[in-house]
This record gives structure tokens, C-alpha cells and sequence, in this order.
């Protein structure tokens, strides 16, 4: 079936049974045999040639590739669970030996069958995995009337899952643990049902998913909570030095966060710019470059309850400290330090072409410095004054003024 050297196949909890004829045909032809030690055992022993993951990732696929390169090759099988390019390993095979070496013969996955289970449109919920992936990502999708699907860890996942719910607001959330699914159902599929607010159930069987539909209780600050650029400074955890929620909606925009990208968050404060990236566009990278070891841990809490743990964090004064990543930046965004001689000019020799720079300023030094860099380099500078109004006592009783924040100078620019 195929001519390739290495043949992804997603098998489900019934095994070869669940496989068509071609493709239990195709695992039968086998030279080799590749998979965790679940999958491998689905396979009856006849002494092929089997290699599981224990070793880790890339001594595997070495042993792999030294059995393509014998006399008349070997046909490799690599088992996977379900889809395997769906949080599978099929996309770690493809990236090491191309896809014109490898062939990918996906099954019903654990999401397609937990949707079905349920009744729900697969294009309809939000997929998640917290297998190896911290818990704290699911923060970042909790919505009135959203629905989730969630790859489990192990089967503490959903009490822990019911827990972080409760504490974000979303207690009364519809919560259904599946387990051990197979296409054909039966078997040692299981199912619980609860409310995250009251779950009791214990631990589940460690192959499970979770499907939740968000309910806000009558405590979520759901407004708080959207992933459009500009939350109220009070969800993040700062000492005062936190750009202003109007003032970062406008940085969030010429800064411009698209999937696969890197910003550089330098001189960090509370994390909030380059948190904002990573939950306006989840495909993309942050680094946050702080010198306070305070506030480098201010960021980390902040990272994890705002829902991108992924935010990663260097602790060290720029420029030094930006030789320690590894990544250049399409985009840099220096809220503090603009003042730092040569700061300005590293960031902008780091930058990828068509990268975004953004720095604003307070201070008439700082200001000073944007200036220069504009007629040196060009940009675009912007001055922006935000008010808020704010009640006043008096001897006339309670009235409403405007109460002004120090102005902003921002500098934009594109390196062409």
C-alpha cells in the first residue's frame, strides 16, 4: 500500500482488530516495529523487530534511519494513537525524515471520539492536549458557552481540571470524563459525568479525555478575560509598572502578533505585552527579558494564570541578556530602558527583515533617544495622552473628573 520507508499508522484501544485489511495487512509486513510500549503490545509477538520511545525521540528515529539504509531498506511501521498528526507523532517523524519518506494512515482519534460521544461538532470545540503540556494552558480558553475537549495526562488530570475551573469562576461547568475510547465502543470505555464545583468521582482511568462546557458562575470576571489586547491592569499581578491597558492595546497592534513569530519583551516589568502576544495569537513565541529577579517571578505567576505558561523568561539586564536567546525576533517590543545607551540600536540590529520595533517612552531622555533613532532609522512616532475619569470629594458633595496619566511617546518602525 505504500512505497515509502515509513508508514505512520493510528491504531485505537481495539487494536488490530480496529484496522482495515490494507492497513493490518501493512502492520503484518512490517521489517519494524515502532511505538510506545501500549501500542507495541496490541501486536502479537512473532520476533520482528520492535524499538518503543524509552530511549527518547531522537535515538529512535537514528535507529530508524540506520535500518532505512540496509541493503534493499526495511519497512518501518511506527503505531500511534488515533490521528497522528493531531498531538501525535506524526509530526515529529515528518520533520525528521520529510513527508516524500513517510506515509501517515491516521484513525478516529481521541477528539473525534469524544465529540462523538457527545454529540458535538468537532469544528465547533476548542481541542486541547495537557499530556506533557502544563495545565495552566487551559486558562487561556475558558469562555462562557465554549466547549472543550482536553487530552488528559493521567488520570489525576480531571480533578485537578475541576479545580482550576472552580478557582477561575467556572465552577457550574458541565464536566464528562472519557476513557479508554475505542471506535467500536464497549469494551473498558468508561464515562463520568459531573459539575466541576461538586466533581468527586476519583481518579479516572489514566487514558482519558475530558469534554467541558464553560458556565460562568456568578464570581467569573468573564469580561476580564478576552484575548483581544488591552486587559484591565488589575488581572495581572505588578507593582505599578505595568503599561496601561489603552496604551497596550495600542502597542499590541504595531507590534502585530502572527502564528510562528518571536517578540522580545525587553525590559518585561509584569509580563503583560508579551503575554498579550502569546493569547492574541496562541502559534506564536515571547520572550521576556527582565533584570529583577522579583518581577521575573511576578511573570512567570502571571504567565500561568493568564494561560500561556509557554512565556519564557530570561532574567538579565539588555542588551547583555538578549545573547542568551537563541531566537531572532520578528518583533521587539522595549517599554523600559529606552534610555540604556546602545539598547535602541541592539534591538533593532537583532530584528529579522520586516520585523516591528515599538518602544515607548516617558521620560524627555527617553523621548531624546526615540527621536534619534527616527532620523537615523525612520518610524513612525505617536504621543498618547489617556484620562480616565475619577470620582472627587468636595465641600459640594462628590463629582467626576478626568485624571490624566503621564503621556506616552511611542516610536513604530519596520525593518525593510
Amino acid at each position: 500500500m505504500s512505497g515509502k520507508g515509513i508508514a505512520v499508522v493510528g491504531i485505537g484501544e481495539d487494536g488490530l482488530d480496529g484496522l482495515s485489511p490494507v492497513l493490518r495487512k501493512l502492520v503484518e509486513a512490517a521489517d519494524v516495529l515502532v511505538g510506545g510500549e501500549r501500542h507495541l503490545a496490541k501486536v502479537p509477538t512473532d520476533g520482528r523487530r520492535r524499538i518503543d520511545w524509552s530511549g527518547g525521540f531522537e535515538a529512535v528515529f537514528d535507529e530508524i534511519e540506520k535500518h532505512l539504509e540496509r541493503p534493499g531498506g526495511q519497512k518501518i511501521v511506527v503505531l500511534a494513537s488515533g490521528d497522528p498528526l493531531n498531538f501525535g507523532v506524526g509530526a515529529k517523524v515528518v520533520r525528521r525524515f520529510g513527508i516524500d519518506a513517510v506515509s501517515i494512515f491516521p484513525a478516529p482519534g481521541a477528539f473525534s471520539l469524544c465529540a462523538a460521544r457527545m454529540g458535538w461538532p468537532l469544528a465547533d470545540a476548542r481541542c486541547l492536549t495537557v499530556h506533557g503540556r502544563a495545565l495552566d494552558a487551559v486558562h487561556l480558553h475558558l469562555a462562557p458557552g465554549q466547549r472543550l475537549l482536553i487530552l488528559s495526562w493521567d488520570g489525576e488530570t480531571p480533578g485537578k481540571l475541576a479545580q482550576l475551573l472552580t478557582g477561575r469562576g467556572f465552577g457550574p461547568s458541565k464536566m464528562t470524563v472519557l476513557a479508554n475510547m475505542s471506535n467500536g465502543g464497549g469494551g473498558d470505555e468508561t464515562r463520568a459525568d459531573g459539575i466541576a464545583e461538586t466533581w468527586n468521582k476519583g481518579a479516572s482511568p489514566d487514558l482519558n479525555a475530558v469534554a467541558v462546557e464553560c458556565v460562568a458562575g456568578k464570581d467569573a470576571d468573564v469580561a476580564a478575560w478576552t484575548r483581544v489586547p488591552g486587559l484591565p491592569e488589575e488581572v495581572f499581578e505588578h507593582d505599578g509598572l505595568i503599561t496601561k491597558r489603552e496604551v497596550r492595546a495600542a502597542t499590541l497592534a504595531r507590534l502585530m502578533p502572527l502564528p510562528g513569530q518571536a517578540l522580545w519583551d525587553v525590559g518585561a516589568g509584569s509580563g503583560a505585552i508579551g503575554i498579550e502576544w502569546l493569547r492574541a495569537e496562541p502559534a506564536a513565541m515571547a520572550w521576556a527579558v527582565e533584570r529583577d529577579p522579583a518581577r521575573a517571578a511576578v511573570i512567570a505567576r502571571n504567565a500561568e494564570n493568564l494561560g500561556v505558561p509557554e512565556l519564557k523568561i530570561i532574567e538579565g539586564e539588555a542588551p547583555g541578556a538578549l545573547s542568551d536567546i537563541e531566537t531572532t525576533p520578528d518583533a521587539v517590543f522595549l517599554g523600559g530602558g529606552v534610555s540604556v545607551s546602545g539598547l535602541l540600536g541592539a534591538c533593532w540590529q537583532a530584528l529579522n527583515p520586516g520585523g516591528r520595533l515599538v518602544a515607548n517612552a516617558v521620560t524627555i531622555e527617553a523621548e531624546q533617544r526615540l527621536l534619534a533613532f527616527q532620523n537615523e532609522c525612520g518610524g513612525d512616532l505617536t504621543r498618547l495622552a489617556i484620562s480616565r475619569a475619577h470620582p472627587i470629594g468636595g465641600p459640594v458633595g462628590t463629582r467626576t473628573t478626568f485624571r490624566p496619566f503621564k503621556q506616552v511617546t511611542q516610536l513604530a518602525a519596520v525593518k525593510k
